[in-house]
């Protein structure tokens, strides 16, 4: 299956502003919806409520671990990290996919229990509260973060925006599910809606696992997107072609190789002229990107180097 084509940030340093201000309302959001429904659950014992409650609480401990992730990442390269620290993000990403399928399958059992043995819940007026206030907090907070992705391309925030969008739709669930137990007198609907905010829980873990891995483990990038950077490369027709060409990102960084074919005749100083041009297109596509190109001289219209 081909990835999606990472976003890149035209202003790398305003998209690093919005994300480290999308990590402290991160954080600030994760410790008011873990304070709000930590009272709710204590007052009514709802399993719906439990399964948000604890997907809060992993949230917040996510959220910690972008919040240090992201700053890491921007830290320029040194001499023992000469590409950068922007993995650190794809770290984090791990850390958040495992929390949250640790706290779905914890959410599932849980549901499971209660479905064979419903309780009633408990104040209910106050769980239903608690839940319409978590979806307009996390409301809020996934269209900041989805601003600072569209300015960074970050694949932290990505993962922390994932969980709270998942957060939208397990709040919305469990305040159906309360409502119903509360008012409908339906107990065995709360214990429902935890599954089923236990299962979404499950797959919104998938995708973010996918992204870190893709990045940890250098993934190329998508077929159009290295179409695009030889095209690019070969709208001057001084460079013969394009062969050896390996992509990867790290961060929200694309990182670029490559082998071009130059005219033997030419200097050095007009092939360095030449090739510095050739990355200023690919940068105007990828804006951001680390571009390294190996020049080979061979003329143009010779046969071409397949590698």
């Amino acid at each position: 299956m081909t990835s999606a084509m990472p976003s890149h940030p035209a202003d790398p340093e305003a998209g690093a502003r919005a994300v480290r201000l999308a990590t402290w309302l991160s954080i600030g959001t994760a410790v008011t919806l873990v304070l709000l429904k930590m009272f709710g659950w204590a007052a009514s014992g709802s399993v719906a409520l439990l399964a948000s409650l604890l997907d809060s609480g992993l949230d917040l401990v996510a959220s910690l671990a972008v919040f240090f992730a992201v700053r890491w990442a921007a830290r320029p390269p040194d001499w023992d990290h000469r590409h950068g620290h922007g993995k650190a993000e794809a770290f984090a990403g791990l850390l958040q996919a495992g929390l949250v399928l640790g706290s779905g399958l914890f959410v599932a059992w849980e549901a499971v229990r209660r479905i064979l043995s419903p309780q009633p819940v408990a104040n209910g007026a106050w769980a239903v509260a608690i839940m319409a206030i978590s979806i307009l907090v996390t409301l809020g907070l996934v269209w900041f973060q989805t601003r600072a992705i569209a300015r960074s391309g970050s694949v932290a925030i990505k993962g922390d925006r994932a969980h709270y969008t998942v957060d939208l739709v397990s709040n919305l669930v469990a305040l159906i599910g309360v409502g119903s137990a509360t008012y409908l007198t339906a107990a065995p609907l709360d214990a429902v809606a935890g599954l089923i905010v236990a299962v979404w829980l499950l797959w919104g873990a998938s995708s973010v696992l996918r992204e870190s891995a893709d990045q940890l483990l250098d993934r190329e990038l998508p077929q159009e997107t290295q179409a695009a950077i030889t095209a690019a490369v070969l709208a001057d027709s001084r460079i013969g072609g394009v062969h050896r060409l390996r992509t990867r990102v790290s961060g929200s960084v694309p990182m670029i190789q490559m082998h071009v074919d130059l005219d033997p005749d030419l200097t050095l100083a007009e092939a360095h002229d030449l090739l510095e041009l050739a990355e200023a297109r690919v940068r105007d596509t990828l804006p951001g990107a680390d571009i390294l190109i190996h020049p080979d001289p061979r003329r143009v219209g010779a046969d071409p180097v397949t590698e």
